[in-house]
């Protein structure tokens, strides 16, 4: 076990026993999750992977942070290729029992990092134009989607932290939320799982004004909006968890 991983209370299940292949910082990331139609949701899934709620009710996220410090293991990090700014759009799903993420789409503005992305992880990587901006005591973010053949999605907000920093309470709604150790993805005729690792979410509460979003999907409510501390996340490769026919 490496010293990155003394955090592994949190964890549902041990991270893998081999060692990780790539690492990045994710910073000023905001959480904004919406309670969304289990129809709707269950709709755009695999039909292999189940939809997972919390008291019932289930949630979609919208996640904007900037990427920095990427790097491949026993590597230093590549000029130029080791930042960019991420969107991503996501939901709460369990395949065999184990809890994890699906995602809609990532939208960044770095176009090897879509592609590679895209190849080896199989996950929905589309390339936009995008800015993230400190002005004051709010981080401005923008982004509008540009990739070929793909539908559009424009999102502009400015966001900042309101609260002093804390860990949320084991069983509670935001801890389910955010304490997730992997995603799943289909590739061919199979489903494949991406295991990470971080330590702990410490948040803030925070303060947002969603200036454009053009999100197909029907949002309820209000946002649970929560401001992260810089976090550095460690990846696996992606293995194969199952067919598509199983669940």
């Amino acid at each position: 076990m490496h010293e990155e991983f003394l955090e592994l209370k949190q964890r549902p299940y041990p991270p893998p026993a081999s060692p990780w292949i790539l690492t990045q910082k994710w910073n000023h990331l905001l959480f904004m999750h919406w309670k969304a139609s289990k129809d709707q949701l269950n709709s755009r899934l695999p039909p292999a992977l189940e939809l997972d709620t919390f008291n019932g009710e289930a949630y979609i996220a919208i996640i904007p942070f900037l990427v920095d410090g990427m790097r491949a293991r026993n590597l230093p990090e590549i000029p130029l290729l080791g930042s960019y700014i991420e969107l991503n759009v996501r939901t709460y799903v369990r395949y065999k029992g184990v809890p994890g993420i699906y995602f809609f789409s990532l939208d960044a503005n770095h176009p090897p990092s879509v592609a590679g992305a895209s190849i080896f992880f199989s996950l929905p990587y589309r390339n936009a134009a995008m800015e993230i901006r400190v002005d004051g005591s709010f981080i401005n973010f923008r982004s509008s989607r540009n990739h070929p053949g793909k539908e559009a999605f424009d999102f502009y907000a400015a966001y900042k932290p309101v609260s002093d920093i804390y860990i949320p309470e084991t069983g509670s709604l935001e801890h389910w939320l955010f304490e997730r150790y992997c995603f799943f993805t289909e590739r061919g005729k199979s489903i494949y799982r991406g295991d990470i690792h971080h330590d702990m979410w410490r948040v803030q509460t925070a303060d947002c004004q969603i200036k454009q979003n053009t999100l197909d999907f029907s949002l309820l409510d209000e946002p649970l909006l929560h401001y992260s501390t810089p976090k550095q996340v460690f990846f696996w490769p992606l293995e194969k968890a199952g067919d598509v026919s199983e669940r």
